[in-house]
């Protein structure tokens, strides 16, 4: 296993000690989530009562494998925890999210806890957020139009493709990868793209983590809100 391998491995399995019997947990996608699920199952096969709503089809194919149980929010419509991962992660504990083009869900299920917690590996800790492309998703219908004004915003959007066909997501949207090297403000560059037509949801996640749960060199470092 590859030392970021073994970090993903370290903060996802530290994870699950913020879970207690009964809670109702978002499970966010992603390798490092992973790892968490896979965990999370070992509690529940010693016992731990909980329930979780997922943030993408994969990852519900990961908490049946693992016997996590599994909720909706036709159950409950709020959540104790949801704990996921970054693509990025500013100073301000704001996020780029979207790399495996499941933000609008894992957006949903994250605006729904109690308490958002981010698990990485420190390769995804940022001065600045914009190095990874950012995440927009769209209305499939129109897109051309979409990614034409969304790059008057200072990037030229990419549409993303997977094994040679548009990607589509577990929503029936697209998504545009759009580089804009530096976001130097990202609360303004999130009010703009969600003022377009056409735009869903940006991959910017603004304000809403509460821990950042870093993992680097088999140590585990815990960044808090404030």
């Amino acid at each position: 296993m590859s030392e970021m391998d073994n970090a993903k491995k370290l903060v996802g399995e530290e994870a699950v000690k913020y879970i207690e019997d009964g809670m109702k947990v978002g499970l966010g996608s992603g390798s490092t989530v992973y790892w968490m699920i896979k965990k999370l199952g070992e509690y529940v096969e010693q016992g731990l009562d909980v329930a979780g709503v997922p943030t993408s089809e994969t990852t519900a194919q990961w908490a049946k494998e693992f016997g996590v149980p599994l909720t909706d929010f036709s159950e409950t419509k709020q959540l104790d925890v949801t704990i996921d991962g970054a693509d990025e992660v500013d100073e301000n504990l704001h996020l780029i999210k979207g790399g495996g083009g499941a933000l609008l869900r894992e957006k949903i299920v994250a605006s729904a806890a109690k308490s958002f917690i981010i698990i990485v590996d420190s390769s995804k800790r940022v001065a600045q957020l914009g190095a990874f492309p950012l995440p927009v998703e769209v209305i499939p219908f129109g897109w051309e139009v979409t990614a034409n004004n969304i790059s008057t915003l200072g990037c030229v959007p990419k549409l993303r493709q997977k094994d040679g066909e548009v990607f589509v997501s577990d929503n029936g949207n697209y998504i545009l990868d759009c580089p804009f090297d530096k976001i130097s403000d990202p609360v303004k560059l999130h009010k703009e793209l969600k003022s377009l037509v056409g735009v869903v949801e940006s991959g910017l996640f603004i304000g809403m983590a509460d821990k950042i749960v870093v993992g680097k060199d088999d140590k585990v470092e815990v960044i808090s809100k404030g």
